[in-house]
């Protein structure tokens, strides 16, 4: 089945002609400091934004209830409905929950039935549900999780790094929103330069490194915008 582009443009947005690829900045938030070593980040720039993990169909999780030999250690896969069933506390929906949801509703069933003051604590041991797919020119090709916040560049340092001859301006990310289907293409330079900011991914987001049959998608709207030095975004459709 063939992709086309379709008609409007979702978005085109371009810098100001000075904002060309040898300059540093053009994002709102960022600033060029005239200074020759980086500033240290302080405590509160350590703890990275992040949004909690949704679990999802065979996932596999490690539930301990803290006291209870026989209800520790306990590792558990949901099933593909994403149910999960835990000793004495039955058949739990998972899928769509956090971690400490699942742990709060553990404790709750517990409480009310056999132990008095149980703490339960529910980690994520693997994940097959929130994955996203990094192909093209990367030193490993594959599916990745997603835990917490990633974005762009994280996303292809998790596939350690392009590969030798990638082309850091021919990178794609394909995104399914409400069915339909969107493919921006970004200039991962422009990117470590700080000519924009580096976009956040999401599960089942496709990312492709240099990959010459993803360029193509972008032939047309190349020839308006020969030199990529903001995000472009295009709709898609099946034929």
């Amino acid at each position: 089945m063939m992709i086309k582009i379709a008609s409007p443009l979702i978005a085109l947005v371009l810098l100001s002609a000075c904002a060309g690829p040898g300059s540093l900045g053009g994002a709102q938030n960022i600033t060029v400091m005239n200074s020759s070593e980086l500033p240290a980040p302080d405590r509160s720039d350590l703890l990275s934004e992040s949004r909690p993990y949704l679990i999802g169909p065979f996932d596999k999780l490690m539930i301990d209830v803290f006291g209870i030999e026989e209800l520790s250690k306990k590792e558990i896969q949901t099933d593909a409905s994403g149910r999960i069933s835990f000793p004495l506390a039955g058949v739990i929906e998972a899928a769509g929950k956090t971690p400490g949801e699942i742990e709060e509703e553990i404790e709750s069933r517990l409480r009310s039935r056999y132990v008095r003051d149980p703490q339960v604590t529910v980690n994520l041991k693997e994940t097959v549900s929130q994955v996203i797919t990094v192909d093209g020119q990367v030193k490993r090709p594959g599916l990745y999780p997603v835990v917490g916040k990633m974005t762009l560049m994280r996303a292809v340092a998790t596939a350690e790094g392009t590969a030798e001859f990638a082309k850091l301006d021919d990178v794609v990310i394909f995104r399914t929103v409400k069915g339909q289907q969107l493919a921006a293409l970004y200039n991962l330079k422009a990117i470590r330069r700080g000519n924009y900011e580096d976009p956040e991914v999401f599960a089942n987001d496709v990312v492709v490194v240099g990959d010459s049959q993803a360029r193509r998608l972008f032939k047309d709207a190349l020839q308006i915008v020969p030199l990529l030095t903001t995000p472009l975004i295009i709709a898609l459709q099946n034929n």
